[in-house]
């Protein structure tokens, strides 16, 4: 007997297609799973509305379901509420930082209503001493900073809410 544990285990091994290192659980776009019978619904939530890999992730969920023998999966995305780097697992912001993306901070950057901007911490040598080189990175859910100590660049996780 198939339990709603064992599928969220299961969705741990769908990486995301744009950050691999995360499962689709660590980003948390799957918002819940729903077993009744002989029938699966997951409900998952993209990063952003115009995300494309939306559909390479539920491609993803399905083929591990049916590995596992379900057949019966209905994959249904959920634009409310809006994602949010809030839904990230503790294990997901470590993922990312052995990864050499920065995770998110949790606060929103008000930089552009005079306060001080965000600290990023490099996650190669964990310096502050950091800056934005593009508020826009190798995908539109993450910036480019650049460490002024061990001068390597990295992406940076950016923080919605």
């Amino acid at each position: 007997m198939v339990t709603e544990q064992d599928i969220w285990h299961w969705l741990e091994d769908v990486n995301d297609p744009e950050v691999p290192v995360l499962s689709v659980v660590d980003l948390g776009v799957v918002r819940s799973v729903n077993l009744l019978d002989n029938e699966v619904e997951i409900l998952i939530t993209p990063t952003y509305s115009g995300c494309p890999a939306m559909q390479v992730i539920e491609n993803g969920i399905r083929s591990k379901l049916a590995e596992k023998g379900l057949k019966n999966v209905t994959v249904t995305t959920v634009l409310s509420p809006a994602w949010t780097t809030d839904w990230l697992s503790e294990k997901g912001r470590k993922k990312l930082r052995e990864y050499g993306i920065a995770p998110p901070e949790n606060e929103v950057d008000k930089s552009a209503l005079f306060a001080d901007p965000v600290v990023v911490p490099c996650p190669i040598c964990h310096s502050k001493n950091t800056r934005m080189v593009s508020q826009f990175g190798s995908t539109a859910c993450k910036a480019h900073y650049q460490c002024n100590d061990c001068r390597e660049p990295f992406d940076y996780f950016k923080c919605l809410k």
